[in-house]
């Protein structure tokens, strides 16, 4: 009889260890299945993120084609300005006729945005982004009615004097807060955001942000009237115009470049 008890307590046993390791695998199967779930989840979001992100910028020159913009006042891109390595440069031309420039702007006109580019100058090299550029037969020059961005060769150019035409500038009214520039030659990144609903702009050299500004208001009506724009009669008029590139007579490349509209 206690044989028999002894048994039936060994195969009770025996059982019980059965179970307890099933409930153990069956534990770890789980556990890995959860894993899996979660890293595929994570990709999920991922690539979502990322699609979302790059659905809300729009590409405004992608190194092969230059069709997002046109010279200023002119129906195409002047030939003054090549694609070269994934970049459009300017090349000034040396039988420039009198009073000709060869200023691009994009064919699309844009209010509050964030722009992205790189931009790589010339030793001794001068020129400028733009925003709220307005195309008038009154206008020659891009930068009588827009805004400008200065990009310079802090090093050597000749307009460095004025803090306030440094690279990265509000060009003469708010000067930068350092100088972040590359050498002559090497590529700068430069993020320019400008939203007029919020009556905030600011500009990021470098993953630095150097210069923060208000787009409209007493406070920029102030820096405009103490600045050389102070009575240029068609000077940041509007809020709404063309992102344009200047020809200062200096060879000048920009690439990367993006813009994602804010509202």
């Amino acid at each position: 009889m206690k044989n028999l008890i002894l048994l039936f307590a060994m195969i009770a046993a025996l059982l019980s260890c059965k179970e307890k390791e099933k409930s153990e695998q069956t534990e770890e199967i789980v556990e890995q299945t959860q894993e899996v779930v979660k890293v595929k989840v994570e990709e999920v979001d991922a690539i979502t993120k990322e699609t979302e992100y790059q659905s809300d910028w729009e590409v405004l020159f992608d190194g092969t084609s230059m069709d997002a913009w046109k010279g200023y006042l002119r129906e195409n891109v002047p030939d003054t300005w090549k694609i070269e390595d994934d970049a459009m440069v300017f090349y000034p031309p040396t039988d420039r006729p009198k009073g000709e420039s060869y200023n691009i702007v994009t064919r699309k006109d844009y209010k509050s945005f964030v722009l992205s580019l790189e931009w790589r100058i010339s030793e001794k090299g001068n020129s400028g982004i733009f925003w709220a550029v307005v195309e008038d037969e009154r206008f020659p020059e891009a930068y009588e009615t827009g805004p400008e961005i200065q990009v310079l060769d802090n090093s050597g150019a000749s307009d460095t004097a004025d803090m306030t035409h440094q690279a990265g500038a509000l060009y003469d009214m708010v000067a930068p807060s350092e100088d972040v520039t590359k050498v002559p030659g090497e590529w700068n990144t430069c993020v320019l955001t400008v939203n007029y609903t919020k009556n905030i702009g600011w500009v990021v050299l470098n993953d630095v942000k150097i210069v923060e500004f208000t787009p409209y208001g007493k406070q920029w009506n102030d820096m405009v009237a103490d600045s050389k724009f102070a009575e240029w009669a068609g000077f940041a008029k509007t809020q709404t115009g063309k992102i344009g590139l200047q020809d200062h007579g200096d060879i000048v490349a920009y690439r990367n470049i993006k813009i994602r509209e804010l509202w």
